[in-house]
């Protein structure tokens, strides 16, 4: 169910600001939304084959878990840390992401998602108006998904981003900031005391650059000659300066296209050894290129396919690699799919492969470039990969496949996830079970 549409700030008088609203801890809150029992306990959720921490509560935080600690390392101290692990469950955080979107939309009309828990809004009015809109888009994701969320609301983006950050770190201020309410003295304090690495977009190699000028906070970065800015590093750079000054110079949306090339790859779960099964693998991956492909209107022309035991394999390593040239530039399926299978006489029997890929490359806008009749095949105007993209659209991804891509089974040697919750919003058998009193 939607909810009510409220009155739109940027109906009223007042001055143009970019919003910023992130989902807090995405894929943590996404699990406690069906399984309340987790609130309140350390939770971590892991990256593909269960093997780092992708994702942490600030209860998990506060145990002084990292970023990225493998699991293995924390498996055997979970139960005396009250500690919970998750594999990640793509399927429900895609849905939970799209029910974020729409609720924003229901809040006002122009929302550019950023990732797959933030959000770009654009909203005008006084400062008042501001405080009481970002409350009540928190409190309206709060009833209707059960998403804990911040706002950040600024003259530019970089603010925006900057008063999210605060509204994340400081409790008093509720989840909400408006970065021009804030009395000028405590801004200065907090600029001045941030490190410029703290800025969106600057982080490593940047900031030790910027330190070795002098510029260690965001208040001198703020205050540095944009043109020196743009001279020492890049017109970027300089953008940001500008930002931090409350002048906007980032488009609103930013642009999406994929440009040089499309890459799809994966270490399995347990090694592939045959041919059969490294066949499967690779008209997965290039049926997925092709979706990509037709997603962005983009066609390929070259192919590359590879395969790779593991750095620690005892037998010795062995990488075999083609690269095909296609007559003509396609995102068609069938022809991808054939193609990839260029690699597999070089696939050896009983090799214990960890790792394939598909890299498409040569991309250029579909219909671009006439295609002649005798490298033209017929079966490309039968539109077979849009058709096979709406029927998994509309049931679901392993719905439907060319040849053994196409098994409605699982493979063994996809990702493992035995702790995944159930995927409540995709999986007709695996919605929550109400039981009433």
């Amino acid at each position: 169910m939607h909810p009510q549409r409220v009155a739109d700030p940027t109906e009223r008088a007042g001055r143009d600001f970019i919003g910023l609203i992130d989902v807090n801890s995405f894929y943590v809150s996404a699990e406690r939304v069906f399984d309340p029992k987790l609130r309140d306990r350390p939770v971590v959720v892991l990256s593909n084959n269960d093997g780092c921490c992708v994702a942490l509560s600030k209860e998990a935080k506060a145990l002084g878990i990292p970023m990225g600690e493998p699991w293995f390392k924390l498996a055997a101290s979970a139960a005396r840390l009250n500690l919970v692990a998750k594999s990640s469950n793509y399927e429900l955080y895609g849905q939970m992401s799209d029910r974020f979107i729409s609720v924003l939309l229901d809040c006002t009309p122009e929302v550019a998602q950023y990732s797959i828990d933030e959000a770009f809004v654009k909203v005008r009015g006084t400062m008042s108006e501001l405080l009481s809109w970002a409350k009540m888009v928190k409190d309206r994701l709060w009833k209707h998904l059960g998403l804990p969320v911040c706002v950040g609301i600024g003259r530019a983006k970089v603010l925006a981003k900057l008063s999210n950050r605060a509204a994340k770190k400081l409790d008093h201020l509720g989840g909400v900031c408006v970065w021009e309410s804030v009395p000028e003295r405590h801004g200065e304090q907090l600029l001045s005391n941030l490190p410029v690495d703290e800025v969106w977009g600057i982080a490593g190699r940047m900031a030790k650059r910027f330190n070795a000028m002098g510029i260690e906070t965001i208040q001198q970065l703020r205050d540095a000659d944009p043109v020196m800015i743009r001279d020492r590093f890049n017109i970027v750079m300089m953008r940001l300066v500008l930002e931090l000054r409350g002048v906007p110079c980032l488009p609103f949306e930013e642009a999406t296209e994929i440009k040089d090339q499309l890459i799809f790859s994966r270490s399995f779960s347990e090694p592939v050894t045959t041919r059969a099964t490294m066949e499967q693998v690779l008209g997965i991956y290039a049926q997925r290129a092709s979706a990509r492909l037709q997603k962005h209107h983009r066609q390929a022309k070259v192919v590359t396919v590879w395969a790779m035991t593991s750095h620690f394999n005892a037998d010795g390593a062995h990488g075999p690699s083609v690269t095909i040239k296609l007559p003509s530039a396609t995102a068609d399926p069938v022809i991808l799919t054939r193609a990839v299978k260029a690699i597999l006489p070089k696939i050896h029997e009983g090799v214990r492969y960890a790792r394939a890929g598909v890299v498409v490359t040569d991309l250029r806008k579909t219909g671009l470039e006439p295609t002649f009749d005798v490298f033209a095949d017929a079966h490309e105007d039968r539109g077979i990969g849009p058709l096979i993209e709406s029927i998994r659209t509309k049931l679901d991804q392993p719905a439907i496949g060319l040849g053994a891509a196409g098994l409605k089974t699982g493979p063994a040697w996809e990702m493992r996830r035995e702790m995944r919750s159930p995927r409540y919003t995709t999986h007709w058998d695996e919605l929550p079970v109400v039981h009433a009193v």
